[in-house]
């Protein structure tokens, strides 16, 4: 039976795996962690946002950044200290702002056909993932705010969105819990929210249904080209303190957020992958008022870029700010504590005495768009570089890159002696 090795078990990898599973392929997947969904796929903004579709490549995103780079609470943050990988990067960025309205639709169309995809596998799968279908809010506390996202949403929707603007007292109308004093804003009845956590879990616990084997705590040493027994690679992994192992495949997906570069670089693909970190809290609704004080329609801050997303009867998640500092995930006051203040701002009701911080990577194209298909090598492929969209697109783009392996590998049956 032909043999598919899938690096990364975050939202990527384990959709991934799941839709080769459904072609009929025999799936191997690898995780450098103790479980799945520990990194990128633990706690982020939680939106399932074709709202949110707007990619970077701008030059107010440029103009921004200089702005705030020395503002260390600055939504947007860039460490700036020499980096070839940064300022390499940074240049593709800029060379991309050309392809800012294309790209815009088309993860627009993406995200959009991504939404059933998820649905009808959690139906299907009995995935129970805190999921909340109220729309996404985007709010806007000033008039040049405003006339910009006017201009997106014509994007949004040429791309076959149903985003409309709403006025400060429709605002208030749509989420009563909202302190402050708007301009105007959009609102996208078909947007949704979850928890990514439990989400790519219970994806994986199906997959193993199916008959995936997870492999955990395997770190990727070296990968070969191998003809041996008519298969094609051979992945050497150190799999925690036992001796390094060999394991054979006709394909590899490499699947692996932010540590997709260095496998790329392996596999003879340049891969020009860059972490950019977010940051998010966990506020524990410990009791009544404060659960009745938290919004549940999903929010998006323009000004703050910072996005909420109602978990369940007793969590609120709070995400955002972007920060380019490498492969740093450490946990900065400086960072969370604006997520803090603007919880306790917008919504002066909500207790903040138990919130939980994190921090996560989002593995960024410098022309924001995912790499999905195919690599240099035959039997490679990519399906990665999600950056900020990895929950809301992979669902769809794991159909488009099983379709491509179906196509480049295709299934031999199991043999039966």
């Amino acid at each position: 039976m032909t043999k598919i090795v899938v690096i990364g078990a975050g939202i990527s990898g384990v959709s991934t795996a799941y839709a080769l599973l459904r072609q009929g392929y025999d799936v191997i997947v690898l995780e450098r962690q103790r479980y799945a969904a520990m990194e990128t796929s633990f706690a982020n903004g939680g939106q399932l946002s074709a709202s949110n579709a707007e990619v970077w490549n701008h030059w107010s995103t440029v103009i921004k950044g200089v702005k705030w780079m020395l503002k260390r609470d600055a939504p947007l943050l860039m460490n700036p200290s020499p980096s070839w990988h940064k300022y390499s990067w940074l240049a593709e960025f800029v060379s991309n702002i050309s392809k800012y309205r294309d790209n815009t639709v088309a993860t627009t169309r993406l995200a959009i056909s991504a939404r059933q995809h998820m649905f009808d596998i959690a139906d299907r799968e009995g995935i129970e993932f805190d999921h909340v279908t109220r729309g996404i809010l985007h709010i806007y506390w000033d008039k040049p705010g405003f006339d910009h996202a006017a201009k997106v949403n014509h994007m949004l929707n040429e791309g076959g969105l149903d985003r409309g603007p709403v006025t400060p007292q429709e605002i208030a109308s749509i989420e009563p819990a909202l302190h402050g004093k708007f301009y105007g804003g959009f609102f996208t009845p078909s947007d949704s929210t979850g928890d990514i956590h439990k989400y790519t879990t219970g994806l994986g616990r199906a997959c193993e249904k199916l008959g995936a084997r997870f492999v955990y705590d395997a770190v990727v040493k070296r990968i070969d080209r191998n003809k041996r027994f008519g298969l094609s690679y051979g992945v050497h992994i150190k799999n925690g303190q036992a001796a390094e192992r060999i394991l054979e495949a006709d394909g590899i997906v490499v699947c692996a957020g932010s540590a997709s570069r260095e496998l790329a670089s392996m596999l003879g693909d340049r891969l020009n992958i860059y972490p950019v970190k977010g940051y998010s809290i966990t506020v524990h609704l410990d009791d009544e008022h404060a659960q009745s004080a938290a919004p549940w329609v999903s929010l998006l801050d323009d000004r703050a870029k910072i996005v909420t997303s109602r978990l369940g009867t007793d969590r609120l998640r709070v995400a955002g700010t972007a920060e380019f500092n490498g492969h740093n995930r450490d946990i900065r006051d400086d960072r969370i504590r604006p997520l803090i203040n603007w919880t306790r701002e917008l919504f002066p009701g909500v207790n903040t005495n138990r919130v939980v911080p994190w921090a996560g990577l989002r593995p960024m194209m410098p022309n924001m768009m995912p790499r999905v298909g195919k690599g240099r090598a035959p039997g490679v492929f990519y399906n990665t570089g999600h950056g900020h969209l990895g929950w809301t697109l992979s669902a769809a783009t794991s159909a488009v890159l099983a379709e491509v392996v179906a196509e480049s590998v295709p299934v031999t049956p199991r043999h039966v002696p």
